[in-house]
C-alpha cells in the first residue's frame, strides 16, 4: 500500500502512528529519506493534526495522502468532515480495526462505517492487489475536476495489512501515463486570493450538501468507466461497483465487502459442487452507493443473507439496512453480525449463513465463530 501511494507521487504525506497502520506511513517515511519519493512527511502529534495538515496541503495545490485506524480515524472525524465540505480530494487508507470500548486492535469494519456520511468515496478491498489498484485508481476519480471529493480505501486490519501475498506493483511510467500531476481548478494562492470552508448561512448550506450529493451520483457513472481505463492498461478490473461472482443462477446470494468475500468464494465453490445454487455479491463502492447495479444483481435470488462486520447499535448492520431499502418486497433478506473486534469468519460459519438465510427472515442475527451462538441465545445472558 506504501508502494501504491508512492507511486501516485504526493507531495505531503501526513499521519500518526497507530496499529495495524503504522507501517503504511514507515514505509513512505523510509521512501522520502532514501530519496525514492520527493515529499515532505509532516510528523503530528495525532490524528486530528494528521487531518488537518492533509487538508492544508490539499488546499494550497499538493497531493496529499494520510493514513489511520479505529480511535485514529474517530478523532479525525471533525476534519473528515471539512475536507470534503471544501471539495479537497485527499487520498486515506484505513486499515479497517474495531472500535474502543473495550480496547481491541483487532479487525472489523465499525470504523469507516462510522464516517460513511462524512461525504468521502469510500471503496472496499478484498485483497492486497485491490488496494494497490483502488489507491491508484481512486486518485484519477477524485482528482478529476467535475469530482473534486476525498476518497478512502478501506482494508481489513492485519487480515490484509499484515498479511503475505504475492501483489503486482505497476511501474511507475505506467502509473505517470494512468495518473497526471495534480492542477486542481482552485487552490490556496496569495496571487489570486480566496477562501475555503467559510460559514455557510441557512440560504447556501443545503445546496452544498446537494452538491455533494449529486457529484457522488456523477461517480458512480465514473467508477465502471475509469475502471475500465485501468483495467486496459495494467490487466486487472478491481475498480468497480460491484463484483458478481456465481449470481446469474443463484437461488441464495450472500452480500459482504472487504476480505471475507474471498472466504465466501470458497463456500461457494464447495457448495456448487454439492448441488446448492449459491453465489456472493461483493461490494466494492459503499459510497456512492450502487443501488440500481445492487438491485439488478438480486434480480433472480430467492434468498439473499448480508454479512456486515459492523452493527449500528439500536438497529441493525449497516450494509444490510441499505441493502434491504433498494429490493423489492417480495424477496427474502436476512442480516448476519460476524467477525466484530477480529472474531474469524470460517467456511463453517459462511456454510451457516447460507442455511440460516434459506430458512425464515431475521434482521439481526448475530452470528459466533465455534459455537455458531444466535442472537435469540445472548437475550438470555
Amino acid at each position: 500500500m506504501a508502494q501504491a501511494a508512492k507511486l501516485c507521487r504526493p507531495g505531503v504525506i501526513a499521519a500518526y502512528p497507530i496499529t495495524p497502520q503504522t507501517h503504511i506511513v514507515e514505509n513512505l517515511s523510509q521512501f522520502i529519506a532514501d530519496g525514492e519519493l520527493d515529499a515532505k512527511s509532516v510528523n503530528v502529534e495525532s490524528e486530528h493534526s494528521a487531518a488537518s495538515c492533509v487538508l492544508g496541503s490539499q488546499a494550497a495545490g499538493v497531493r496529499s495522502f494520510t493514513c489511520s485506524s479505529s480511535q485514529g480515524l474517530i478523532l479525525m472525524s471533525e476534519v473528515l468532515f471539512c475536507i470534503a465540505g471544501m471539495r479537497l480530494p485527499v487520498m486515506l487508507v484505513c486499515a479497517n480495526r474495531a472500535l474502543s470500548a473495550p480496547i481491541n486492535i483487532w479487525n472489523d469494519q465499525q470504523d469507516s462505517i462510522a464516517v460513511r456520511d462524512a461525504g468521502w468515496i469510500q471503496l472496499y478491498a478484498e485483497n492486497n492487489q485491490e488496494a494497490v489498484d483502488l489507491i491508484i485508481a481512486s486518485h484519477k476519480i477524485a482528482e478529476d475536476p467535475k469530482v473534486m471529493l476525498p476518497a478512502m480505501v478501506c482494508v481489513d486490519g492485519f487480515i490484509l495489512t499484515h498479511g503475505m501475498e504475492v501483489v503486482d506493483i505497476p511501474e511507475q511510467k505506467d502509473v505517470d501515463e494512468f495518473l497526471p500531476p495534480y492542477n486542481p481548478p482552485y487552490k490556496l494562492d496569495p496571487k489570486n486570493p480566496m477562501s475555503f470552508g467559510l460559514l455557510g448561512t441557512p440560504d447556501v448550506y443545503l445546496e452544498t450538501r446537494y452538491a455533494i450529493q449529486k457529484t457522488l451520483g456523477d461517480v458512480l457513472k465514473m467508477i465502471p468507466t475509469v475502471g475500465k481505463e485501468y483495467q486496459d492498461k495494467f490487466g486487472r478490473d478491481s475498480l468497480r461497483l460491484i463484483e458478481e461472482y456465481k449470481t446469474d443462477d443463484a437461488e441464495t446470494i450472500l452480500i459482504a465487502m472487504g476480505s471475507v468475500c474471498g472466504t465466501i468464494k470458497d463456500v461457494v465453490d464447495s457448495q456448487r459442487k454439492q448441488g446448492k445454487k449459491v453465489g456472493l455479491l461483493k461490494i466494492v463502492s459503499y459510497r456512492p452507493f450502487p443501488k440500481q447495479a445492487i438491485k439488478k444483481a438480486l434480480d433472480s435470488a430467492k434468498n439473499i443473507g448480508v454479512i456486515d462486520k459492523d452493527i449500528s447499535l439500536g438497529s441493525d448492520g449497516a450494509l444490510y439496512s441499505e441493502v434491504k431499502s433498494v429490493i423489492s418486497s417480495d424477496k427474502k433478506i436476512s442480516g448476519f453480525i460476524a467477525g466484530l473486534g477480529g472474531r474469524d469468519i470460517k467456511a463453517k460459519t459462511v456454510e451457516e449463513i447460507i442455511n440460516l438465510s434459506e430458512k425464515e427472515e431475521n434482521s439481526c442475527r448475530f452470528i459466533d465463530l465455534n459455537k455458531n451462538i444466535l442472537w435469540e441465545e445472548f437475550k438470555t445472558i
